[in-house]
């Protein structure tokens, strides 16, 4: 049992892997039909698929905290293997994805074959902003006990992980408002900018369920499960937006 928390964090990089993988099948390919002719097919199930296993890794990530503290089995080693875990499934993978989604715009513009892969790049810089946060995170874990400082970077993983499922849904036009290229710039700036920011953020578990400790958590959970119904996959940024107005108003007793 003393190896569960560590089997759960590799079950984490494991669905990260994964994603990556279908992330990177995510492109328009040429197919030859019986009938002889060639058609463009798009690969937005690709990506939708690779979001489903980022949700995976998430859940993977917060089982193995839950299991290390029920088991009370801590190391140096489970410690670094979460983080490496962690900059795969909700930095790299989610790099990925912006990748794609910006190639796609670029690719739909009359000068699609003179863009330069320089333009995508800006993508990566949520995995190298969310290494920069877990190292933050490690080195002063004491100063974290009751919220984090900077926004976790799974938060950041899983609202990228919407994304493909915003364009694949469009949920009140927002598939198509992704589609732009300097959105999808505007939301990399943003998102790193959380990650290294001084902003402390409510962890989703309370440190005590009284009322005065865990009022924000309670919110969030009702917002989102009233959002659920109404809004469907757009319920997920929605309470990725309340959770830092939240955040910015919350002040631990």
């Amino acid at each position: 049992m003393k190896h569960l928390p560590n089997l759960l964090t590799l079950a984490n990089l494991f669905c990260g892997c994964i994603a990556i993988a279908f992330i990177l099948n995510a492109q328009p390919f040429l197919a030859n039909f019986s009938n002889g002719e060639q058609y463009w097919v798009y690969g937005t199930q690709q990506a939708y698929l690779g979001s489903l296993f980022i949700f995976a890794a998430a859940i993977f990530d917060m089982f193995d905290g839950l299991a290390a503290r029920a088991l009370k089995v801590y190391s140096p080693i489970g410690k670094d293997l979460d983080s490496l875990a962690d900059v795969v499934s909700f930095g790299v993978a989610p790099s990925m994805i912006l990748f794609k989604m910006l190639w796609g715009t670029y690719m739909s513009q009359p000068n699609a074959m003179d863009v330069p892969m320089l333009a995508m790049t800006p993508a990566f810089l949520i995995a190298c902003f969310g290494a920069l946060r877990l190292a933050r995170f490690n080195t002063t874990a004491t100063q974290q006990k009751s919220s984090f400082i900077g926004m976790p970077i799974p938060a950041v993983g899983l609202f990228i992980a919407t994304l493909p499922l915003l364009n694949w849904y469009n949920p009140l036009g927002l598939g198509t408002l992704l589609q732009g290229k300097w959105t999808l710039y505007a939301i990399i700036g943003i998102l790193c900018w959380l990650m290294v920011s001084g902003i402390r953020f409510f962890k989703i578990i309370p440190a005590s369920f009284k009322p005065a400790y865990a009022w924000p958590q309670l919110l969030l959970i009702v917002v989102t499960a009233v959002a659920i119904p109404l809004l469907h996959v757009a319920a997920i940024p929605l309470a990725f937006i309340v959770y830092i107005l939240l955040s910015l108003v919350y002040k631990q007793p």
